[in-house]
């Protein structure tokens, strides 16, 4: 047993204070007894000289008259060995109050010394802890405080300038407040990461090192003490040992008692009483919290590797390694010495390392008897300290390692692409252009003057170069070049590394040459609309998108992405996994990779197909076949938006107008500020949209990828809204009607269980009624297309009023779930869009549903109905019916009307 293995607790170490406390008192008790026992001795030796003399001086006066007396003569021996045992007592205590005392005195001061070096040590590993704990805290409230000024700022950026374009003054400070505040959020951001990181392996130091080591330390350190305060005891009893038969006895007994103390077997009772378990792991998790509502690619533990964060994390990189080298330094400079002393220390105290010899070794140390009981004291008690030292040295090396690592891996991770943006603004800058020419005071016309075009052309330029401002260095070019009738040809040049790894220069942020009466088309159009004729280029195709489509090997689409503010021309290559590789440009506006270069991205694509080239030697990835765009792949030029008629979660709705089929379409976008998890979502709803084709399901016609913003296009449902249209028609809708509203929505659903999706937000308000009347299932936004799917981010934005309670109470989602759903859906219907639980908010519902309560039936709901509204009801979903049996029930109540 030993003490780093059960003294862990809190309480095991306030017990061993108390012990070693309770030791010092045991040790001031035996000194004050040893030198009263010294003490004694001298005077019972002087009785025992006095005794002595006396005797001898009666012996001597009656000498004459006793003279020849046997008894005389006994008397006079005795009287002499008495005065002999008086000096020897004598001589004894003199020996125990030079020797023993003052050796369990210096053991006294050395017991303190050595029991404030572990409280001290104990209380220093403890306070770092806390200090860590404290620090994590504070980082997380100022995270907190980051993200409200955050969220505040982007609220202004976007009342103020992407929904209503307005500029001047105010534009600067509401710009530079938001900039500002997104930097900020996200070095926060990574200063918690990293100390989370710190605290992580701290704590784990001080659990499996720190406290271990010092707790082994300590035991040494009492043992051996206990070591010389046995020879102390022993030494002590020897001088006090009289001769005679009953004092042999007493005294073999006591010395039998004292050699019997083994320091190793010291503590066995102590540790039975109060050993305690080894201290759980502190666990630090990132607060995920702090990551809601958050536009960007912030991770939970994860660095920030992006254009806000990419030079301070290559600083922290340098700051770490340095301070990393100098720690390996003095680490390497103390094992040296450590191991000169361990060679150097004598043969008793090899056992200051600890380990499973420790108890060998006290023993050995307790046949050791030397009248220099504290000799290697002071060798041991250096290798102690120098051995913890070590141990500092390395929890220190290793946390240092780990928080390199921590930022070099996805450093190294970035690959060949430039850093991606940090800012959510980044994603709306290219589109801002085009929104401020379009919403111009002066119109749009072929008959526009080129001075008109080229004063709002120059507008939106300032205004895009206002908006990035923060991001780049101003420009050496005086303000009077931006006013002139004839703009020269500009290249904006950027670092980025290329795949092998060496720095190249590109050229990017939409090049353009301006005449005074010509709209003369940039490079950057140029590009765009010869890559759109191009099968193989997929437009503004998210990369999970990308990657689904590239199966085998050599599989290869061009598509374009959004760095550093610019738009960047982006070759997908499935190769041993996918790569994505940026299309580089050079100074003269030619493109290359890393062989030849091409006046345009056409030929450079074509050359590495027919070439049959690695894209890059690093890489070695092979284009073999191209990717076409998929059917449903539709163009952004080709959907016309006319009038706003809703608002999603992810964007606005619109009706439109499709070209090539020349019908009128719906058509939901996706906001340029959202981050990319969400559009992830977004764009799910159209994957699961595609495969379905049914009358009572919404019909899916494509998806617009080629530019921003994401368009989802879907057929134009002209009734709107079931919740509108029950609340606004309630008073002439008849029985039948409502029956077969609920009937095409069984019909729907009873075909989307058997594709096994989960609607997961069936509810009237995401319904649309058609011609004849006919109910169409929309918003697919929520879906799954699993038999079950468990909710692992959250139950935010939940509509709880509708949902199941084994998704409320677990996340666990099934087809039965959407049965729940159904019955709320049916009752809005009879209840002509009533409110669900009207007076109760979501958790009193909630509260109701669990202790039993089920809504009452509208007026004039047939009874059919309203049982099957309660089986749709029961709390245990395996007792609720399947749609196959709803829309039967439904629709036999419907033929008999």
């Amino acid at each position: 047993m030993g003490f780093s293995t059960f003294l862990q607790g809190k309480t095991a170490h306030e017990a061993l204070l108390g012990r070693q406390e309770a030791e010092l008192r045991l040790m001031e008790t035996m000194r004050r007894c040893l030198t009263l026992r010294a003490k004694c001795d001298r005077e019972y030796a002087a009785a025992l000289t006095s005794v002595s003399s006396q005797g001898l001086r009666g012996a001597l006066e009656q000498q004459d008259l006793l003279s020849g007396s046997l008894v005389a003569q006994a008397w006079r021996s005795a009287m002499e060995e008495i005065e002999n045992l008086g000096r020897l007592i004598r001589q004894n205590a003199d020996q125990l109050e030079e020797e023993a005392v003052k050796q369990l005195s210096k053991l006294q001061v050395d017991k303190r010394k050595a029991r404030k070096e572990y409280r001290d040590g104990y209380a220093k590993i403890a306070s770092m802890f806390v200090q860590l704990s404290e620090d994590v805290s504070r980082k997380k409230g100022e995270y907190y405080k980051s993200l409200e000024a955050y969220k505040i700022a982007r609220m202004r950026f976007e009342d103020h300038y992407v929904k209503s374009g307005r500029s001047g003054r105010k534009l600067d400070e509401v710009c530079d407040k938001y900039q500002k505040a997104c930097r900020r959020l996200h070095l926060i951001h990574n200063e918690y990461v990293l100390l989370l990181s710190e605290v992580r392996e701290f704590e784990h130091e001080h659990r499996t090192v720190l406290l271990p080591g010092l707790l082994d330390c300590q035991q040494t350190v009492q043992e051996a003490s206990i070591d010389r305060w046995q020879s102390i005891l022993l030494e002590a009893f020897r001088v006090t040992n009289f001769s005679s038969k009953k004092f042999q006895e007493i005294h073999g007994k006591m010395e039998s008692g004292f050699e019997a103390v083994l320091p190793s077997a010291e503590y066995t009772v102590f540790l039975d009483k109060y050993k305690t378990d080894p201290i759980s792991p502190v666990s630090f998790i990132f607060d995920q919290e702090l990551l809601e509502g958050i536009s960007g690619k912030l991770q939970p533990d994860v660095v920030a590797v992006d254009n806000l964060t990419i030079d301070w994390l290559r600083n922290k990189v340098v700051e770490l390694e340095t301070s990393l080298q100098e720690q390996q330094q003095l680490l390497k400079e103390k094992e040296s010495i450590l191991t000169h002393v361990k060679m150097s220390t004598p043969q008793g105290n090899t056992c200051s390392g600890g380990g499973s010899s420790q108890s060998q070794c006290a023993e050995e140390k307790s046949n050791e008897r030397h009248p220099s009981i504290s000799e290697g004291s002071s060798s041991s008690a250096t290798l102690l300290s120098l051995q913890r030292e070590v141990n500092d040295l390395k929890c220190s090396e290793r946390k240092l390692k780990h928080l390199v690592e921590v930022i070099k891996k996805p450093l190294a991770d970035l690959g060949c692409e430039e850093a991606p943006p940090g800012c959510d603004l980044s994603m709306s800058l290219n589109s801002l252009t085009s929104d401020i020419l379009e919403n111009s005071s002066e119109p749009q016309t072929p008959s526009l003057k080129g001075s008109q075009l080229l004063k709002n052309k120059l507008h939106a330029q300032r205004f895009v170069t206002l908006l990035r401002k923060p991001f780049h260095r101003k420009s050496s070019l005086p303000q009077s070049c931006l006013s002139t009738p004839m703009l020269e040809k500009r290249s904006v040049l950027r670092r980025g590394t290329c795949d092998g790894g060496r720095m190249v220069q590109d050229i990017g942020g939409g090049v353009r040459d301006l005449c005074g009466s010509e709209d003369c088309a940039s490079n950057e159009d140029n590009l765009k609309s010869s890559l759109a004729d191009e099968e193989w280029f997929h437009g503004c195709l998210p990369r999970e998108e990308v990657v689904r489509l590239l199966t085998q090997d050599g599989d290869f689409l061009v598509r374009e992405t959004i760095r550093n503010d610019e738009r960047q021309t982006v070759l997908s290559v499935n190769w041993c996994g996918p790569k994505h590789f940026i299309v580089q440009t050079t100074p003269e506006g030619h493109f290359r990779f890393e062989g030849p270069t091409f006046p345009d991205v056409k030929e450079l694509i074509n050359y590495q197909f027919q070439s049959g080239l690695p894209v890059t030697a690093r890489s070695g990835a092979i284009l073999r076949r191209a990717i076409p765009r998929e059917r449903w792949e539709l163009n952004n030029d080709d959907v016309v938006l006319d009038v706003k008629i809703g608002r999603g979660n992810f964007g606005d709705v619109f009706k439109a107008h499709l070209k090539p089929d020349n019908i009128d379409v719906a058509v939901k976008t996706c906001r340029l500020t959202l981050p990319e998890e969400q559009r992830r979502k977004f764009l799910l709803e159209g994957r699961i949209l595609k495969r379905y084709d049914h009358p009572n399901i919404v019909k899916f016609i494509g998806i617009c990828v080629q530019k921003q913003p994401i368009m989802i296009v879907m057929e134009l449902v002209p009734g709107g809204s079931l919740l509108t249209y029950l609340r606004n028609h309630a008073a002439f809708l008849p029985l039948k009607q409502l029956l077969q509203m609920c009937r095409d929505v069984a019909a729907g659903m009873q075909y989307l269980e058997s594709k096994n999706c989960i609607h997961r937000d069936l509810a009237a308000r995401n319904c649309l009624v058609g011609h004849e009347n006919i109910v169409k299932i929309s918003d697919f936004g929520m879906s799954r297309e699993e038999e079950e799917y468990i909710v692992s981010d959250g139950m935010k934005q939940i509509p709880i009023k509708w949902t199941a309670p084994e998704a409320l109470h677990f996340g666990k989602y099934t087809s039965l779930c959407d049965v729940w759903s159904y019955g709320v859906l049916a009752w809005e219907i009879f209840a002509c869009g009533g409110v669900p639980y009207s007076g109760l908010n979501n958790t009193k519902a909630r509260e109701k549903i669990d202790s039993g309560y089920r809504m009452p039936a509208p007026e004039g709901t047939p009874p059919e109905l309203y049982q099957l509204m309660l089986r749709c009801w029961e709390y245990e979903p395996e007792k609720r019916p399947h749609f196959d049996e709803i829309f039967t029930i439904v629709d036999k109540v419907y033929s008999t009307l």
